[in-house]
This record gives C-alpha cells, structure tokens and sequence, in this order.
C-alpha cells in the first residue's frame, strides 16, 4: 500500500492542470470536465475572478481563527441572508458538516424553547448527507455503514413521496424533516414540490423545523441560487457547501432568526470556518453566479444538454432509459444490462469526465460557465460511449 489511505480505490489518471472546463492530466491529455469536481468547480478552473480574490487575499492574511471578528465573513453572510430566505449563517468547511450543524441547530432550537425532548430527525430514504458518524446515520446506506458499528441513534427513515409514512414516524421527539430538494447520490431523484410543500406544511403542524440539504443542489446548480426556490417552499435551515467557493473549501448553515437566534456564544464553532481565504473566494464566486443574466443562461445550458441526451436514449434505448435532473445537475439512468461505471469508463476514454450515483445513475455536473460547443462535444463523447458500450454487448 502506498502512503495514501487506500479507501479511494486506485485512482489511474493524475491531473496537473484546469483551464475552463477542461482538466489536463500529467500525460497532457486534455478531459472535458462533466465532473466538477463532484458539483463543486462551479466557475470551472482557474476562473480569473477566484485566482485574483485568492491571491489579494494570500498576500494579506490567511488565517486568524473565529476569535476576532473576518469583515469579508460578515459580508458574505449578509449577502446570502439578502438572497434567501435566511437571516443568520453559520461557516464551516464542508457539507457534512454543514449537516452537522444544522442537525444541531435544529436540536437546540427546540431545546432552547422548552423542549429538550425534541431531538430526533426523520430523513428520506435513497438521501446522502455526508461521511461522519452522525451523518452515515442519517443515511443508512449499508454500503456506507459497513464496519463502523452501529448507526447512532436520532434518525428515523422513511420513503420519499410518501406522506403516510412520514406523518406515521412523527413523535414527541421529532425535532425536524431533513430533505435534499434533489437526491444526488441517491441517484439525482427530483422531490416533487407538491412533496416539498406537504414537508412544509407538516413541518408547520406538528412545530417541526423544516431542514434542507443544499450542499449538492445551491450556488446556481439548478439555475436559481437555491433548489428549493423552484418549488416556492422555504426551510427553517439549510446546509449549503461544495458550490459556495467555486472549489475552495467551504461549508455554510443559514437558517431564520427564530433558529438562527439560539445558537448563543459557545454553542458551536470551527477553528477554519469562515477564514480570510475562503471567504474573499466565496464573495468572489458569488459576484459571478449572482451577474446579470447567469443563471439565465444555466438554465438554458441545463435543457440544451438533456434535450441532446434524450435524442441519445432515443437512438440507444438499450443503454440509457432515462434522463432527469434540472438545470446542470443531471443524470442518465443506465440500463440494468449495462453499469453507470461501465458507462462512465466510455465516455472518459471518448474524453469526458462524469460522476456515478445510485440507482445506476450516471450524474453529469458541469462548470455552470459551459457553453455551447462544449455542451455539443458532451454529447458527442457520451454518443461514442453508448455506441462502444454497444459493440462490446454484441461481440
């Protein structure tokens, strides 16, 4: 074994470079990136706007810890409490604990307002909120669990789209819905909104708070700056991540002053969250997802590639059943005679980088700064892929 944990597998390709939305790897071969680096490369690589705001930043201070007040951090946080439904925001450095932090101010708020025995989360089955303990619990995947002992207790799971079942598994000691607006990993599954708006309105009878997970779905994913916006439905928290600096680390929970106001000095914290860098790179990424007429354009990007790969399932029905997803977060349903991986491994021969998910889903997750030609060479890869996938079934 190599110096490096082996639970990434044995990654083969090596890159040394981004441009755009391309990566290239050490041996100079060039991948159109439909990857993102897991939904995170927002702007693409090297976006000029990110590398300026990270050297300006570099060369002043880098780090100093939440002791002191970080003015670009309190900048950020009222930018996004204009643009949402939130008026607090908490900063972190990564989704899962984004998670984490909204479980726990979901907790404290009914704590804080008389009700500590209001402590458990009913979440959805097929959902993926991160890696730590808690979070794996929140899941349930067997896949993700396997030999770390029991989940720990506090969730309580139920099918999506089935408001009988959820209302079933509200007790006394349900504290909060947990949903993501759409399941990434679960496969890009979209949660009906007249689903999201039962959450809300469930959430609203029984004093539940309402928590969203937009760690994969925020920052412009789907054409507006937040999923749930489509539906109409707010929630009481959110966690938010991978998008929010455009690559740099970062991690956000916003919630309403009602919740927001309970988590008092010494609740909780993080030693890097919210620093100098990742700030002036988050209020840097969202100058651009916030410009005139970008997420416009996201959106139109968004139907322009799945108008194509529909014409594709329509001339390789044997490969791709179906296509789903909105804005540029979607993904192709593979075929049970054929893997998502085995899919994938086409298309990064043909030259394009994409990302699995569940239920034999194949999630392509671009750069929201893509174009149309690199939309059309998107398509084409995947046609050379469903085409190769194709001879080797009938050699």
């Amino acid at each position: 074994m190599n110096a490096v944990m082996p639970n990434y597998g044995n990654p083969t390709v090596s890159f040394e470079r981004g441009e755009g939305a391309y990566l290239f790897d050490t041996d100079g071969r060039r991948y159109l990136d439909f990857a993102a680096g897991i939904a995170v490369n927002s702007l693409g690589h090297s976006h000029p706007a990110l590398v300026k705001a990270l050297k300006d930043q570099a060369e002043r201070l880098w780090h100093v810890s939440n002791l002191y007040a970080i003015p670009d951090q309190i900048r950020m946080a009222e930018r996004l409490c204009a643009l949402s439904f939130a008026e607090g925001v908490f900063f972190c450095n990564s989704g899962t604990e984004a998670m984490e932090g909204s479980i726990k101010v979901a907790r404290r708020f009914h704590a804080q307002n008389g009700h500590p025995e209001k402590w458990r989360s009913i979440t959805l089955e097929g959902s993926f909120h991160g890696r730590t303990i808690a979070m794996l619990a929140a899941s349930k995947n067997p896949k993700h669990l396997a030999g770390f002992g029991d989940p720990v207790d506090g969730f309580d799971i139920v099918p999506v789209h089935n408001m009988n079942a959820l209302r079933d598994a509200i007790t006394p000691q349900t504290a909060a819905i947990v949903a993501e607006p759409i399941q990434g990993e679960g496969g890009l599954r979209p949660l009906e909104d007249a689903y999201l708006r039962d959450l809300r309105a469930t959430a609203d009878e029984f004093g539940l708070l309402l928590v969203f997970d937009e760690v994969q779905t925020g920052f412009g994913r789907t054409g507006k700056l937040f999923a749930h916006e489509w539906s109409g439905v707010t929630p009481d928290v959110m966690a938010c991540a991978k998008g929010i600096a455009g690559g740099f680390p970062c991690g956000a929970v916003l919630a309403t002053e009602a919740v927001a106001s309970v988590m008092t000095a010494g609740s909780h914290g993080s030693t890097f969250g919210g620093n100098p860098l990742a700030m002036a790179v988050a209020n840097a990424t969202l100058d651009v997802l916030t410009s005139e007429g970008f997420l416009d354009n996201v959106i139109r990007s968004g139907e322009t590639l799945r108008a194509g790969l529909r014409d594709i399932a329509g001339r390789h029905a044997d490969i791709i059943t179906d296509v789903r997803g909105k804005g540029l977060m979607v993904g192709i349903v593979v075929a049970p005679e054929f893997t998502n991986a085995q899919l994938g491994g086409a298309a990064r021969d043909a030259g394009l980088l994409t990302v699995v998910a569940g239920e034999n889903v194949l999630r392509m997750l671009p750069p929201l700064i893509i174009g149309e030609s690199e939309i059309a060479e998107a398509l084409d890869a995947i046609e050379q892929a469903c085409t190769a996938l194709a001879s080797a079934g009938d050699a």
